[in-house]
């Protein structure tokens, strides 16, 4: 939900960034307890969610978004295989495509969470034929890369460098961009480029930080909207 008041600071953006790796503490150790897949309600309403989350993020990390919107009776999907997210966004959208076409889904809704933007994104330009995903709402995405992946000895995440042969190839296809809701925080201290995408629908949220903004309430507002009937 939204932040209150501003706390009293120096830097308010220090006191943001706390506020954001709690809850990255928070969701690691929920993410802990397992599941390997999701439930679908007894009746279900709507089109079916296929949860894409970021690097380092175990689908679990999303459960609380996902926990909300099964509670309106909308079917969730999560994807074990994808494990930590920490492969290559190539090979992770092709993971995301075969399981589509495997469980035969339909009119999908991904809601991915930074990285799975860029993932989800590729494989609806490469890895969905039929027309299975209908739209995608990414939030925190970075689109156009983040120019702090370079200084993180970690390849997975220098994948996100701006001149990344993928980031640039993503940024140059914008046939699918309109089937986007880009989704994203005002401040976000892991994307200092941003994460506007032409094309698409582009909708800030009050709640600052890279992680935090997935409590939003307005997320979790737009993503009915678009989900039920």
């Amino acid at each position: 939900m939204p932040d209150p008041k501003p706390v009293p600071s120096a830097s308010p953006h220090l006191w943001w960034r706390v506020r954001d790796y709690a809850s990255v503490l928070r969701w690691q150790l929920a993410a802990a307890r397992g599941d390997d897949a999701y439930r679908s309600p007894v009746e279900p309403v709507g089109p079916p969610v296929v949860l894409v989350p970021g690097v380092w993020e175990p689908w679990q990390f999303l459960r609380p978004l996902a926990e909300r919107l099964f509670a309106h009776g909308v079917r969730v999907h999560a994807i074990p295989a994808l494990g930590y997210n920490r492969q290559p966004v190539a090979d992770t959208a092709a993971v995301l495509g075969a399981y589509l076409v495997e469980h035969d889904l339909r009119d999908v809704v991904l809601v991915a969470h930074s990285k799975g933007g860029l993932v989800g994104k590729l494989a609806m330009l490469r890895h969905d034929p039929d027309g299975r995903i209908a739209t995608m709402v990414a939030v925190n995405a970075p689109f156009a890369g983040s120019r702090y992946a370079r200084w993180i000895p970690i390849s997975s995440v220098r994948a996100f460098v701006p001149s990344d042969a993928t980031i640039t190839a993503l940024a140059a296809e914008t046939a699918v961009n309109a089937r986007i809701v880009s989704v994203h925080s005002d401040w976000d201290p892991h994307v200092p480029e941003g994460s506007v995408l032409p094309g698409a629908r582009d909708v800030v949220l009050a709640t600052p930080g890279h992680f935090r903004p997935l409590e939003d309430r307005q997320l979790e507002e737009l993503l009915l909207e678009l989900l039920l009937p």
